[in-house]
């Protein structure tokens, strides 16, 4: 006949309820055995009867070395927990902190832009202007630089270009056979040729009388 589902509530008779408590009690310890025979763990199991009569079992050679380490694990869980709340709390607070920093950049922004200056007093105009000629100041001494670097960049280059087509010129004039050996020494030379030519036909014609 199958076993029906045992009530979970408190058994009024006596001799029934102590009965159970003996087949319970004899049950658990054994199963906590087994746990720590099969599974190799470390359990402890303290039970006390209804008239106060302690019974307990413990894998270890003494169940207070079990509790010792529970105690230890719950403060060490405890003092995580702890620390865990405080660390949240300080980034909220970090949050917040840079979210109000965040809005009044965006106050100032808008300010510096020309908005929402309604609510200005005077003393805050006069320091948003000072602060933006300040800033034009700064962004013109960076300009100024940048052209000035560029035109000395062109210099330099000018100053390079000259040198090698002085280089060049000399060359060619140096040797003028060897002057289509290079295009640009070929027009140099070029040049020169037709500037030599023009001055020869000068003194080229009868002589004057």
């Amino acid at each position: 006949m199958a076993r029906g589902k045992v009530q979970m509530r408190r058994i009024e008779n006596a001799t029934s309820r102590q009965v159970t408590f003996s087949k319970r009690r004899t049950g658990l310890l054994k199963k906590a055995y087994e746990l720590s025979v099969l599974c190799d763990a470390e359990v402890a199991v303290i039970i006390f009867s209804q008239k106060g009569r302690l019974y307990e079992f413990s894998s270890t050679s003494e169940i207070r070395k079990t509790i010792d380490r529970y105690r230890r694990s719950t403060n060490d869980a405890a003092t995580y927990q702890a620390s865990m709340e405080q660390y949240i709390l300080r980034l909220k607070q970090e949050t917040t902190d840079m979210e109000r920093k965040i809005e009044l950049l965006e106050v100032s922004l808008r300010k510096l832009s020309g908005q929402c200056l309604g609510s200005c007093s005077m003393d805050e105009i006069q320091e948003i202007g000072d602060q933006l000629e300040r800033s034009l100041s700064s962004i013109r001494e960076r300009k100024a630089q940048l052209l000035n670097d560029q035109i000395q960049q062109l210099q330099a280059k000018e100053r390079s270009l000259k040198e090698e087509n002085a280089k060049l010129l000399a060359k060619c004039l140096a040797n003028p056979g060897q002057s289509t050996t290079h295009p640009r020494a070929t027009a140099i030379h070029s040049r020169s040729s037709r500037s030599t030519d023009g001055e020869t036909r000068l003194f080229i014609g009868l002589a004057e009388s």
